[in-house]
């Protein structure tokens, strides 16, 4: 936590700056390109050469001012169709879609638009990063709820305890980042009970929906009865596309939140980057084959890096989702998960995440790290290789 001084606001002093990212600084300015960075999750590896070329051609065809301020209408309808391929959700793209500069940008814009000061926000501990910070920025109080491994299940007497007279909405992220949980149809209908009984907004991150292994089924709870009506749905192009650095994102919601999230982004970013959005549309219009593709490439790098890190030593947690491994690190003797990760990259070049950064309670991650799978053979060797020391003491 930071201190405030006399020139900065309450709010700021109670939060950090991203953990993650400072890890990506961190094995960048000790090792530069020969670092290996399984910190920040993004791929080292090409964007498909349609989505590239459409973007080109869309800055040489000089479509380079400013879009509609909720999305360029190309877009808009191409998030609508697929929506309503892959999710089966009919969504109006004139009235119920607002594009962002990226789906970080869609969530805090949402819960600007939705809270109030006092009221309260439900979220699953552990948790990216951004989720706690985006409820204080919105004045709102967030009301944490662990996750337990190995399975990373909810107590279903706590969750319903969290939800009070105050609660204006829950948070879900699935697949889970950083767990790689999948919630499960039985659970989401339990959250969405407690939603209609307590008349609460679910706000759910869906930007890893393409990204689920061994069976495991991607629902959204937008889909569960009663609650499309109070459902924002927060995605991207990022992590399916391999598009991270072009921030284009969006938020779905029922017509009178999406007016209220408009406004927020107007007067935030005004909009997303133009000719960026346009090869947004031809993403979202790529073949079923994509995806199938996608999903077994991620599912081949997980496997190749979960089998490493368990002949390095460490405990592993499969996930069934999202491109990210929690593990534990207790076996290594380290004091923290904090000098565990610095080790790592001064001594490795390899770049983690410290567990405790993920929870309300620091002290439930201090033996755990995550990894980033989400890198070419040729990194995920190179990181394997130089943690086969570890046992030995390195």
């Amino acid at each position: 936590m930071t201190q405030r001084t006399a020139r900065t606001s309450a709010r700021t002093a109670t939060f950090t700056e991203s953990v993650i990212r400072e890890m990506t600084r961190l094995v960048m300015d000790l090792h530069g390109v020969r670092g290996i960075n399984l910190a920040q999750g993004f791929p080292d590896f090409p964007a498909p050469p349609e989505i590239k070329d459409a973007a080109c051609r869309a800055i040489q065809e000089d479509i380079n001012q400013y879009a509609i301020t909720w999305g360029a209408r190309s877009l808009r309808e191409a998030v609508a169709e697929k929506t309503k391929w892959f999710l089966g959700l009919e969504i109006d793209p004139e009235r119920e879609i607002t594009v962002c500069c990226g789906a970080t940008e869609a969530m805090i814009s949402a819960l600007l638009a939705t809270l109030d000061p006092g009221d309260e926000v439900v979220i699953f501990s552990p948790f990216y990063e951004n989720y706690g910070p985006d409820c204080i920025l919105s004045g709102a109080r967030p009301r944490f709820v662990t996750l337990r491994p190995p399975d990373w299940t909810f107590d279903r007497d706590e969750l319903s305890s969290a939800f009070g007279e105050r609660t204006r909405g829950i948070v879900i992220n699935t697949p889970h980042n950083p767990t790689g949980k999948v919630f499960t149809r039985e659970e989401l209908e339990f959250i969405a009970q407690l939603c209609q009984s307590h008349d609460v907004l679910a706000f759910t991150d869906e930007i890893y929906e393409h990204l689920t292994y061994d069976g495991a089924e991607h629902v959204c709870i937008a889909t569960l009865p009663g609650m499309r009506e109070r459902t924002v749905v927060v995605n991207g192009l990022s992590k399916t596309y391999s598009v991270t650095g072009w921030r284009v994102g969006w938020a779905i919601a029922p017509p009178d939140i999406t007016d209220a999230i408009r406004k927020v982004h107007d007067f935030v970013t005004v909009g997303a980057a133009a000719p960026l959005q346009e090869a947004g549309a031809v993403a979202l219009r790529l073949p079923s084959e994509y995806y199938e593709r996608l999903r077994q490439e991620y599912l081949e790098r997980r496997d190749y890096l979960l089998a490493a890190l368990e002949e390095a030593g460490f405990g592993v947690y499969s996930p069934r989702g999202s491109y990210y491994i929690m593990t534990e690190i207790a076996g290594f003797g380290f004091d923290s998960d904090v000098e565990f990760a610095r080790h790592l990259v001064e001594r490795h070049a390899v770049a983690v995440v410290p567990g405790s950064s993920f929870y309300a309670d620091p002290e439930l991650g201090r033996t755990q790290v995550r990894f980033c799978y989400a890198k070419r053979r040729e990194t995920l060797e190179r990181a394997a290789r130089a943690l086969s020391g570890l046992r030995a003491g390195g």
